[in-house]
């Protein structure tokens, strides 16, 4: 974290230190740039990539383990069925389970008509059922969600990003028993130490950037028949093209939990303070903090 916490430069061109806001407060220079402008291209991705998915998903809402669709046992699926009087219910299965989720999956109320749609319109992207416009926003996405991915894993080798505030210490894992006990008791960093991400922020970037980012990419491309040539191995890796579809949905999911802890953390860490740095790059330190 030594560079994100720089002094910066004034007019004459010497160095100045971090403003301060009393003698206990100081202002620190959290996030680089190229940090804050690719974390709001990956969100903005992100966004689209689940939007468009869900809608392409709609056009078949069901999941199967295999090479072959298996109609009749599939792993996970949404769709409609008549009850005893006649009346259609939305119903999600996973398994052998079934469940009454009508208005919600498999059966929901678009321009105040019922349809049978896996998830519902104000969940997809675009909102009607329309997948070939689907397809056309999850691909230029996927492919700008790619190329961020790729220069961001090259800045972070590059400019030291991965070695300086990615990469856990052996302070780090030594303190991570204590870490989770914190976490698990909304108690976070303060004053010094919430200048630098702790062992769980790093392990945590560490899984989503380098482990579910390629892996999502890489089932997407193994779900493609004009891949066989390129990837066979791999669809024979994870067992067949439908696996790799279901892997894929998995991992969308995967990025929404995380995605749903990351905000809920920067809510109960200080909002203000957490968008500002990830927005101007500054982080204001509470020296006070230290004391406590």
């Amino acid at each position: 974290m030594a560079d994100d916490i720089a002094t910066l430069d004034d007019a004459q061109g010497g160095i100045r230190p971090p403003p301060r806001v009393s003698d206990r407060v100081r202002v620190i220079y959290r996030h680089r740039l190229p940090v804050r402008i690719m974390h709001w291209i990956n969100a903005i991705c992100l966004l689209v990539l689940l939007g468009s998915g869900l809608q392409i998903f709609n056009a078949h809402p069901a999941l199967y383990w295999g090479q072959k669709s298996t109609f009749d046992k599939p792993l996970f699926a949404m769709g409609a069925r008549q009850d005893a009087h006649g009346q259609w219910r939305g119903v999600t299965m996973l398994g052998s389970h079934t469940f009454d989720t009508t208005g919600v999956f498999g059966l929901s109320s678009t321009d105040g008509r019922q349809m049978m749609r896996g998830f519902p319109s104000w969940m997809t992207i675009p909102g009607p059922q329309w997948l070939s416009m689907g397809r056309r926003w999850h691909f230029f996405f996927a492919w700008l969600f790619v190329i961020n991915g790729v220069c961001f894993a090259a800045y972070a080798l590059i400019g030291r990003h991965f070695r300086d505030d990615l990469a856990p210490t052996k302070t780090d894992w030594r303190g991570i028993g204590r870490s989770i006990v914190d976490h698990a008791l909304l108690r976070h960093p303060r004053g010094e130490a919430a200048a630098r991400y702790n062992v769980l922020q790093k392990l945590a970037y560490l899984i989503v950037i380098f482990g579910f980012g390629p892996l999502i990419v890489l089932m997407g491309l193994a779900m493609s028949p004009r891949m066989d040539s390129v990837l066979g191995w791999l669809v024979d890796l994870v067992g067949g093209r439908q696996s790799a579809r279901t892997i894929h949905f998995i991992l969308a999911w995967a990025f929404v939990a995380f995605f749903i802890i990351h905000i809920f953390e920067v809510l109960v860490s200080g909002a203000g303070n957490e968008l500002r740095s990830i927005i101007t790059g500054r982080f204001v330190i509470d020296e006070n903090d230290d004391e406590h």
